[in-house]
């Protein structure tokens, strides 16, 4: 019995690998979605004190935000469904061994599911951060490309 419960905590390491990445992910896109807000409400502050092309300026950076900010929530949406997925799936392998349950088929389709989800919420990330890549390139104007420096 002590041998099982060995195995079985050996094949649970793996899924439980995939949550420790999954918390990282997660941390890293709170940070960004905190950034992301804060300059938002700057933004916001500065939308009722500007005019003309400077206000144009304002509302496509806030736009910008916004989107990001809908991406990030997406791919956070994501990462907690596949950590979801990844503890059902460490749940079902212990069930499996103690209750002698065949379930170890649902076991590895919960966790094609949270693999799935984790990439997924990963494309979405690469997505914000492209997004947000974009959003920072330094105008042309300021370039002064035609000058030889």
């Amino acid at each position: 019995m002590d041998g099982m419960i060995a195995q079985t905590i050996q094949l649970a390491l793996a899924p439980v690998f995939v949550l420790v990445a999954i918390g990282n992910i997660i941390g890293t896109l709170t940070q960004r979605l905190g950034r992301v807000v804060d300059r938002s409400r700057s933004l916001q502050t500065l939308h009722g004190e500007t005019e003309g092309p400077e206000h144009d300026v304002v509302v496509r950076e806030i736009r910008s935000l916004d989107h990001r900010i809908a991406l990030i929530g997406s791919a956070l949406l994501r990462l907690v469904l596949a950590g979801l997925a990844i503890g059902v799936t460490v749940v079902l392998l212990f069930v499996a061994e103690f209750a002698h349950v065949g379930l170890n088929t649902v076991a590895a389709g919960t966790f094609i599911v949270a693999i799935g989800l984790l990439m997924w919420a990963l494309l979405i990330f690469l997505k914000e951060t492209r997004e947000a890549a974009r959003a920072l390139r330094i105008p042309e104007e300021y370039l002064e490309k035609e000058r030889k420096l």
